[in-house]
């Protein structure tokens, strides 16, 4: 349980506060921080769709194990539940619809700021990153809930 958390919860925040900011302030073009973005986004979405079914499945064993039930609805496996629909959205729906767009624009920086992709781009972008952030913070609510219970296991 605890290493699906750190997988996922740490790829997020070392994406988002490390990889993603450092990409745009020193590959050359937009497009290609983009492209290097895109391409880490898809194998972190599939990080986290992973660690959050192996999180889940070892959560009911040890509830199995300790308590001799499943506990499916504990607030925790609801918190991954839908981190995993959110990161499903964002890979299987927005990403996607995303890239598209990028290919069409073939690069963002000659498009004018009220052309009808780029304001889709920005409206998908905006989307993308605010279910990134709820399955961060969603994930940090899971880790202080896993916490709980290992500290309450004694």
């Amino acid at each position: 349980m605890l290493l699906a958390l750190i997988v996922w919860i740490g790829g997020i925040i070392f994406f988002a506060f490390v990889l993603a900011p450092t990409l745009f302030s020193v590959l050359p073009t937009t497009k290609l921080a983009g492209d290097v973005v895109n391409a880490t986004l898809t194998k972190l979405h599939w990080m986290g769709l992973v660690s959050g079914v192996a999180f889940l499945i070892s959560s009911l064993f040890y509830n199995w194990q300790k308590h001799v039930q499943l506990r499916p609805f504990a607030l925790s496996h609801v918190f991954v539940v839908l981190m995993l629909v959110s990161t499903a959205y964002s890979q299987f729906g927005i990403t996607p619809r995303m890239r598209e767009l990028r290919a069409e624009m073939q690069t963002g920086d000659n498009l004018a700021w009220n052309d009808s992709r780029r304001v889709e781009f920005d409206r998908l972008h905006a989307w993308s990153t605010r279910l990134e952030g709820g399955v961060l913070f969603l994930g940090l609510g899971v880790v202080i809930l896993t916490a709980r219970r290992f500290g309450n296991s004694s």
